[in-house]
């Protein structure tokens, strides 16, 4: 699983076990086997069609819905939390597509033969996990206006995040730096505006 910063380029097709690097082979390994293990749910049908429909939803369609209907429905409480998931949203891309050029990461299905894409990516880099950056960013933004809405955003963006692995288009390190990054840019966008 070996990946380096570098001039972002068309993807190559890497060997089915990397070479790893001095001092990351224990989490590179372990990275590669839960991604391994995680994407055997890509051989149930039924499955993949789920995870495929939640990483769709998750692409951003239903949070920049959500965030045009919070005023209707909710008035100024409603407009204070998409102001919120507005700034959130800008300043998560940026840093989300700055991060992508900076590590140029080979997503799994382009680094490890025994790994295929089930679904269309984005973009062709694989870290962070843009999908999970935004689903725990918004949710916890939508949580603390919301509290009730937590019985519905827990359990999708959880399966946001597992779908982005179990369909071969991300490590599960990848998912946990953007659960991570969306987090921490969350509360302090709650904090700051």
């Amino acid at each position: 699983m070996q990946w380096k910063h570098r001039t972002p380029g068309p993807p190559a097709r890497l060997d089915a076990t990397p070479p790893l690097r001095a001092g990351r082979e224990p989490w590179a390994a372990l990275d590669l086997l839960w991604t391994r293990r995680l994407h055997r749910g890509a051989d149930y049908r039924v499955l993949v069609l789920l995870l495929a429909v939640v990483s769709r939803l998750g692409n951003g369609v239903l949070w920049y819905a959500g965030m045009a209907v919070l005023p209707l429905v909710a008035g100024p409480r409603g407009w204070a939390c998409s102001l919120r998931m507005m700034a959130l949203g800008l300043l998560n891309l940026t840093l989300y597509l700055l991060l992508k050029r900076w590590a140029c990461r080979p997503r799994p299905y382009v680094a490890c033969q025994d790994i295929h894409a089930c679904t269309r990516a984005l973009d062709q880099f694989s870290f962070p996990s843009g999908h999970t950056l935004h689903a725990v960013g918004f949710s916890i933004v939508l949580i603390e206006y919301f509290p009730a809405l937590a019985l519905v955003l827990v359990p999708f963006t959880l399966l946001i995040a597992l779908s982005r692995v179990v369909l071969g288009l991300h490590y599960p390190s990848d998912v946990l730096a953007g659960a991570g990054i969306g987090a921490l840019m969350a509360f302090g966008v709650l904090a700051l505006f």
